[in-house]
């Protein structure tokens, strides 16, 4: 079960981050628990950081369109769907969403 401690997890990312502020997964995850927490405009900005030190991330696209989705920006989030069919167009999580897209 999961404890939900977003706080304590932010804060540990947190502390992580100002350690390596440039490590992809650190930011991913700090996106993963903003965007889990509600805060879509921090999470957005800490994937568009993942997104500059690996552009070619099909999941870091999936997930930055998931947080563009929720801030409403629907088409930025179908921009980021399109990228990550292109870059791994076999992948099924992101095969779902790019189908889900087509539907709306």
């Amino acid at each position: 079960m999961m404890l939900e401690d977003y706080q304590g997890a932010l804060e540990d990312l947190d502390k992580a981050h100002v350690i390596k502020p440039n490590n992809a997964f650190i930011l991913k995850s700090r996106g993963d628990i903003k965007m889990m927490s509600k805060d879509y405009q921090g999470a957005l900005e800490d994937l568009d950081k993942v997104h500059v030190i690996q552009p070619n991330d099909a999941f870091i696209l999936r997930s930055r369109g998931d947080v563009k989705m929720m801030l409403e920006d629907y088409q930025g989030a179908l921009e980021d769907f399109d990228k990550a069919y292109v870059i791994e167009p076999n992948n099924v999580f992101v095969l779902k969403v790019v189908e889900i897209s087509k539907r709306c």
